[in-house]
């Protein structure tokens, strides 16, 4: 590469920066706190925001970080909670097995681009040591799972990789030029998100023991653009927290039935109109750091 194309280089990809005290101060308060919650708060409501959060960083990595917009996603959460209650329930797979099948069923369908599901998910042994049966236990399984898929996706995201992919956001033709090849990159990225939306929706599979269609549906889809909106787009910590609080609006407005919808749309107009940055992106704003 030359030393002028070096210099296009510098333009378009700034160095790759480290991990900052914001991001790991930010990391520490939102891990002790869910080592606490759930001695606080109904741990199968945490779970199921846990397994949206990861669901919803996954998507984050594909429209924050690279531009590209999905209205299926939720086929990725579907497919994967499908495959592990499948191999769990039908082919006696053990837990992690069945985690790793369901999240291989996502990576697949993103490589190519019945009405009551499979009820009564066997959530067995992991690694022949952890009783899923013991709800804390299961928790704590969860909680780690998230984490570790927290922590890869920031890494990819703080990559050159990352970088890269963040050039073509912001000046596809210009990366192309430059000789990176964007559609590659993007193909990547896309498997990557599928892979994570996978091992969200076979974790919640096992969590409650059921895999249905309203995983596959299209509201799902919807489900996942608002957590990230509302959390902020292209933040690291926001599809978390807009997980959490979409979670909870539903958990405490379901006796409003169908209405829930309406109340969500109507939070995600006022969220648009009032922050369009979300609520993790005005507080870093606010804070002037990034969070």
């Amino acid at each position: 590469m030359t030393a002028t194309s070096d210099q296009y280089v510098g333009a378009i990809l700034p160095t790759v920066p480290g991990v900052s005290t914001a991001h790991v101060v930010a990391f520490l308060v939102m891990t002790t706190a869910l080592v606490a919650a759930p001695f606080f708060v109904y741990p199968v409501f945490l779970m199921k925001a846990l397994c949206f959060a990861l669901f919803a960083c996954a998507f984050n990595l594909l429209i924050g970080y690279v531009g590209l917009l999905s209205f299926g996603h939720a086929v990725f959460l579907g497919s994967a909670g499908y495959g592990a209650a499948h191999s769990a329930k039908v082919w006696g797979f053990a837990p992690e097995l069945a985690i790793v099948f369901g999240t291989a069923v996502a990576a697949a369908l993103g490589v190519t681009g019945g009405e009551d599901g499979i009820q009564s998910v066997p959530r067995g042994t992991l690694l022949g040591v952890l009783n899923l049966r013991e709800t804390l236990t299961l928790y704590f399984v969860v909680l780690a799972i998230f984490l570790v898929g927290f922590l890869l996706i920031y890494r990819a995201i703080h990559s050159p990789f990352g970088q890269v992919l963040k050039a073509i956001r912001e000046n596809e033709p210009r990366a192309i030029s430059l000789g990176y090849r964007a559609e590659q990159y993007k193909l990547l990225a896309f498997v990557l998100s599928a892979t994570f939306a996978g091992l969200a929706g076979a974790t919640k599979a096992l969590v409650f023991q059921l895999a249905s269609l309203t995983d596959v549906h299209w509201t799902m889809s919807g489900e996942v653009v608002l957590m990230t909106l509302l959390g902020g787009l292209g933040t690291v910590f926001g599809p978390v927290v807009g997980a959490f609080v979409v979670v909870a609006l539903e958990n405490y407005l379901a006796q409003l039935g169908a209405w829930v919808t309406v109340v969500q749309g109507v939070i995600f107009v006022v969220c648009v109109l009032t922050f369009r940055r979300g609520i993790v992106g005005e507080l870093g704003h606010i804070l002037r750091k990034s969070l």
